[in-house]
């Protein structure tokens, strides 16, 4: 039985469905309950850290950093994550997120592109500022078209 099937066998039992409910929001409503934790990919089993964190009670003190936490997912579920990541920030959290998807890219508050390239040629920060700012900017090279594509997405 998957999360998502199990909501629905225990949507009378409040505690147990307000769990679910958080776990299939972070994107992992096909996961099967009951799976083992090493058959999860690191970006699950991120998703389930985050998820067990959801579920407790929020401090808005709290400082997460997610490695790309998009990694794998549908493009509904991100929006789905999107949401939950902006609701800690509104509660007062702050978060650090390593990520590529122009999608999450495009919703952040402040960016720091950090290259130039990967390995030695790299760990200098190429440029940081709003998605605005960064889409300007012609040193970055997040994406050899980013400037081009955020610009698109950031006006859609």
């Amino acid at each position: 039985m998957s999360v998502t099937e199990a909501l629905s066998f225990f949507q009378d039992i409040a505690s147990i469905h307000k769990h679910l409910s958080i776990i299939e929001s972070v994107g992992l409503g096909y996961v099967q309950i009951g799976q083992g934790a090493p058959t999860l990919s690191g970006g699950e089993a991120q998703r389930v850290k985050l998820a067990k964190e959801l579920m407790k009670r929020s401090t808005g003190k709290t400082l997460y950093i997610l490695d790309e936490p998009t990694t794998g997912l549908h493009f509904d579920d991100v929006h789905q994550l999107l949401i939950l990541l902006h609701r800690l920030a509104d509660q007062g959290n702050t978060l650090i997120i390593i990520e590529h998807n122009l999608d999450v890219l495009k919703t952040l508050d402040w960016i720091i592109d950090i290259g130039p390239e990967g390995g030695q040629a790299g760990g200098y920060i190429v440029a940081e500022g709003t998605p605005q700012t960064i889409a300007e900017c012609p040193k970055v090279i997040l994406e050899l078209t980013l400037p081009h594509t955020l610009k698109k997405l950031i006006n859609f």
